[in-house]
């Protein structure tokens, strides 16, 4: 908070743009959540990409599992982990690849590529996509567990409105988003990401055992072709929502310090090779014993298939509140860097606590309103995770790589990065359209705030 404070102090209007601007924009940058601090330790970079990684995602793997099929769905589940693993690795090696330049943001490491203006109108809308829709997501995914653990606590209690159960949620958050930078939230990043390890060993345990459900069918649950390929085009968004976090590695690394002796990328790739490992441990248990104990008939949310014993349910569901708190607030930090950065540059507001306090919670608010008004879970989770993520952590870092560094056409580098290009546009094409689809056919039935 100091350094929130005393910059709110310092910070002074320019008496004349060229005199000023220099301590004005260091001001600025020593005030804005993504640089104002640069401490960060190596398991840093290793909670908050956990913490950005295993969310939501990982619970709707096995049904992701059951609409691609064993074959399939083994394929997608390492393509992804392998693609995104080397296009993370190229962020990390491009945030200082310009001597004495840090490219502390997604965007402008875009406009490094692209130019200042083309640069920002082909990351920004994309990021933005990306970040405020996993929020939505997180906060009915929130309310989604609250409510379950509380009917699962309490069966004979009265039944309480999901919109209650996202509110309650989103309280939370208009407190914890008062926090001014990343490492302010290490604490709550490193306790999210131990509950993302337990929840998720929680769910394929518990599945593992309760065992092959009676009958349990492995083909396709719907009847018709059309339906079997729009849910199999949904279910490739469903895993590209389970690795979200190249939207926030830029400005993870940005916390981290860095020397020309001692770059920042070597700390960083260290604590990225780690959460990927405990990505591997999360992800491919809970999908395979997920979909071998429930075939088809698994839930949207896999947790919500177990039902016994109750307590250890209870326990996994609020181990999912307290990861999707922290999996919020990672990606809600460098969306309010762009709000912070628009409202002093562009509108000239002084930058303090009033300006934080207000911003900050608006955003809370409509992030809870429109969770509310859309709490479809997991057809959300296919159309987000197709029609954003797919471009920012399958194939833009590629287009990005191929843009500066040039490499040689049909070399190894080549040949590879448009492997992934080609691969990511056919997942940005298709599961969107399974994605809305899922929406307009869970929408039918639906009564607003119901």
């Amino acid at each position: 908070m100091d350094t929130q404070d005393s910059s709110s102090k310092n910070y002074v209007e320019p008496t004349s743009d060229k005199e000023k601007f220099i301590p004005k924009e260091k001001l600025l940058d020593d005030w804005l959540p993504i640089t104002s601090s640069r401490n960060a330790k190596w398991w840093y970079s290793t909670f908050h990409n956990v913490t950005a990684m295993v969310g939501a995602g990982v619970l709707s793997l096995p049904y992701a599992m059951s609409e691609l099929g064993w074959g399939p769905g083994i394929a997608v589940l390492i393509l992804s982990w392998i693609i995104t693993l080397y296009t993370l690795w190229q962020m990390v090696e491009m945030h200082e690849m310009v001597p004495g330049k840090r490219f502390d943001r997604y965007h402008e490491l875009g406009q490094h590529a692209f130019g200042e203006k083309l640069g920002l109108w082909i990351v920004v809308p994309q990021q933005l996509i990306v970040e405020v829709g996993l929020n939505i997501v997180y906060m009915v995914t929130g309310g989604h567990s609250l409510k379950k653990f509380h009917d699962v606590v309490c069966p004979d209690c009265k039944s309480i409105k999901l919109t209650y159960f996202i509110m309650i949620f989103a309280s939370v958050h208009f407190v914890l988003s008062q926090l001014p930078n990343f490492n302010s939230l290490s604490g709550i990043s490193l306790a999210a990401a131990v509950m993302s390890v337990c929840y998720s060993t929680i769910a394929w345990g518990a599945s593992a055992n309760k065992g092959k459900m009676e009958d349990v069918q492995y083909g396709y649950r719907s009847s018709t072709t059309g339906g079997t390929v729009l849910s199999f085009f949904s279910a490739l968004g469903d895993v590209a929502f389970a690795y979200a976090g190249h939207n926030v590695v830029l400005e993870i690394q940005a916390t981290i310090p860095s020397t020309p002796e001692k770059p920042s990328k070597k700390p960083m790739w260290k604590g990225v090779i780690v959460a990927y490992i405990i990505v591997a441990i999360c992800y491919f248990p809970v999908a395979l014993v997920g979909y071998w104990a429930f075939g088809n008939g698994v839930d949207d949310n896999v947790l919500i298939s177990l039902n016994k014993p109750r307590w250890l349910i209870a326990v996994a569901n609020m181990m999912v509140v307290v990861h999707v708190i922290g999996s919020y607030q990672i990606y809600a930090m460098p969306v309010f860097d762009m709000i912070e950065t628009v409202l002093v540059k562009k509108f000239n507001l002084p930058p303090g606590l009033p300006l934080r306090f207000i911003a900050r919670s608006l955003y809370v608010a409509f992030t809870m309103f429109v969770a509310i008004t859309f709490p479809f879970f997991g057809a959300l989770l296919g159309f987000f995770g197709g029609f954003a993520l797919a471009p920012t952590s399958y194939f833009l870092p590629c287009i990005i790589w191929l843009a500066v560094y040039k490499p040689r056409k049909f070399s190894l580098s080549w040949i590879t990065n448009w492997i992934c290009i080609v691969l990511g546009l056919i997942l940005m094409i298709l599961s969107p359209i399974g994605g809305l689809r899922q929406i307009i056919i869970q929408a039918k039935d639906y009564k607003f705030y119901s």
